[in-house]
């Protein structure tokens, strides 16, 4: 069994669309919108792997940032050391916050960790 998407709540529909089709390649549908419930959604596919639902709905209320119950973060493989370091970088450029400088986990990976737009935790891992 595998996970087929992960789903986000965003209030930033269009930013976090680009955020992932710019820096992991992703590929978007066609935003799909309900007006009678006032929900718009992409899902953002990938080479391989699980996909991504961004979600807006206009009585979604902000929610916490930082560590809390629910969503925790999404992995993303990549094929080197060098490739985790050098995404970390464009990201870092680009002004988005890294909040795990590129390391080696005690658990066989190379990673670092940055903020989406709505301060979700991304992890760059590859495993050793």
């Amino acid at each position: 069994m595998n996970i087929h998407h992960i789903a986000i709540w965003t209030a930033k529909l269009e930013e976090m669309r680009n955020f992932y089709c710019t820096y992991f390649n992703g590929i978007s549908n066609k935003k799909y919108v309900n007006l009678t419930k006032g929900f718009e959604s992409y899902f953002i596919r990938f080479e391989e792997g699980t996909s991504i639902e961004l979600m807006s709905r206009k009585d979604i209320n902000d929610g916490i940032v930082g560590e809390h119950w629910g969503y925790c973060h999404l992995a993303f493989s990549l094929a080197s050391k060098a490739e985790v370091r050098e995404l970390t970088e464009i990201l870092r450029n680009d002004d988005y916050q890294i909040v795990g400088e590129p390391r080696v986990t005690g658990d066989g990976y190379f990673e670092s960790v940055v903020l989406d737009v709505d301060y979700n935790r991304i992890e760059l891992v590859f495993e050793l």
